[in-house]
């Protein structure tokens, strides 16, 4: 059978995989989520969900250092991988040996496509459709929040979620207006352009950097009437089964 991944690629599989490497945290817990077991031979470091994977799998490198020797050394008959989180270099190198499908997701609408090209990948189409449709249920009922705001995921220098990520597609999604969805990807922002874009909420995430209470108030010193929040970056930024939480997440932390 003949697929064609989030990037364009085109990759042949003979038969349903057998031995799956997954190379991407949020859809090592598709997988899960999904019913596979031990079809899934290899995960990352950084895959902690579900936790019995993440202490029973092999582990591969890290997402932006993969273990190429130890990849191939797996035997693997698929890798799942994404275009932002994992290197070309690295997902070329792969190829070599086995087909490689790589998601490329800055939107809700493309993370429920992967969801529905992965389980067809992997003989799983109808928990697939279970989980789209569970989302997209969560996803008509979303309160709107109707607040400018900002996302954070770096300190030293502040970096946040700009336009053309999934991060920002998510907000959208919630009613929050992104205040520099005109910057792209994940810009650096001094202290004066937030003052400038006069967000009225801002979120500070776990990951990649773990902002502090410490760190909210020494933000709160220079924007003492805006509304500061510590947030969960797992809600926010894991693409696949984890987007079905999104919306009590945001009911119960945000409303």
């Amino acid at each position: 059978m003949k697929y064609i991944d989030q990037t364009g690629y085109e990759l042949s599989l003979s038969g349903l995989p057998n031995r799956i490497i997954s190379v991407v945290p949020s859809q090592t817990e598709l997988l899960f989520d999904l019913g596979l077991d031990e079809e899934v031979v290899g995960i990352t470091k950084f895959c902690v969900h579900p936790e019995v994977w993440f202490r029973s799998r092999n582990r591969v490198g890290g997402t932006k250092k993969l273990d190429i020797v130890k990849i191939e050394a797996l035997r693997p008959d698929l890798v799942i991988a994404n275009k932002e989180e994992n290197t070309r270099e690295d997902i070329e190198q792969i190829r070599a040996f086995c087909p490689v499908w790589t998601s490329d997701i800055s939107t809700v609408d493309e993370a429920l496509d992967m969801i529905s090209k992965v389980s067809e990948l992997v003989g799983r189409e109808a928990r697939g459709q279970q989980i789209i449709q569970e989302i997209r249920n969560s996803f008509d009922d979303m309160p709107k929040l109707d607040k400018k705001a900002a996302y954070f995921i770096w300190k030293n220098p502040y970096m946040v979620a700009g336009g053309a990520t999934y991060i920002s597609s998510l907000m959208e999604a919630s009613g929050l207006s992104n205040v520099f969805c005109d910057l792209d990807r994940y810009p650096e922002v001094s202290l004066a352009q937030i003052l400038a874009a006069k967000p009225e909420l801002l979120l500070l995430s776990s990951e990649p950097y773990p902002f502090k209470l410490k760190d909210l108030e020494a933000l709160h010193q220079v924007l003492p009437r805006v509304k500061i929040i510590l947030v969960d970056g797992e809600i926010f930024s894991w693409y696949g089964s984890r987007m079905k939480f999104f919306h009590d997440y945001i009911t119960e932390k945000l409303v």
